[in-house]
């Protein structure tokens, strides 16, 4: 890693994740494999910041844990790249294993439990399928009935998504990340102190 950490892929430690090189990774790596419109690919950075958007407005109340569970959602991509969900399927049980353990790795790392709550893993799987939707139909050329069939009927959501549909460029949507990923972090030292 750039930050000079060594990270073992196949037995990850929590005490070679730093969110610098996670933010890094993330602004680097493109969704739909860069099929996308705009003059910057859409990087699973932005992808990040807009699930969390997404999950906050489907529940407000949702405290800065919460919110960060949702943006490190795909933290392990920043290692193994995102890789569309045909070919993971294709790949099977051992691509899993790996992006598991990396995830738990990471999540142990930033004070999260090693895996999340049932309520929150259909939270974030709620707000990742509404995002693919608005990625899929304004950047990568879906047809509405298209994305439908794929992602299911969009559900409504109560929060502006238009500046976040917009690529950044890489530097953007990494700072971005970074500065939401020591926001929620610093929130939910605040909470926990008190």
């Amino acid at each position: 890693m750039l930050s000079g950490r060594r990270l073992d892929l196949l037995d990850p430690s929590p005490l070679d994740v730093e969110i610098a090189d996670i933010a890094h990774g993330l602004a680097r790596v493109a969704r739909w494999n860069g099929q996308t419109a705009g003059p910057h690919v859409f990087s699973v950075a932005q992808h990040s910041l807009l699930v969390e958007a997404i999950g906050g407005a489907f529940e407000p109340a949702l405290g800065a844990a919460g919110r960060l569970e949702l943006l490190l959602h795909d933290a392990p991509e920043y290692v193994i790249g995102d890789i569309i969900s045909p070919f993971k399927a294709a790949i099977g049980h051992s691509y899993k294993v790996v992006e598991t353990r990396l995830l738990a790795a990471i999540r142990l790392r930033f004070g999260l439990a090693p895996a999340p709550s049932a309520a929150t893993q259909r939270l974030i799987k709620r707000a990742d399928r509404l995002s693919a939707y608005h990625e899929a139909t304004r950047l990568a050329g879906f047809a509405e009935a298209e994305a439908v069939r794929v992602f299911g009927k969009p559900e409504r959501v109560e929060a502006s998504l238009d500046a976040l549909l917009v690529p950044w460029p890489t530097a953007e949507a990494q700072g971005a990340f970074l500065a939401r990923f020591h926001a929620l972090a610093e929130a939910g030292q605040a909470a926990h102190a008190s």
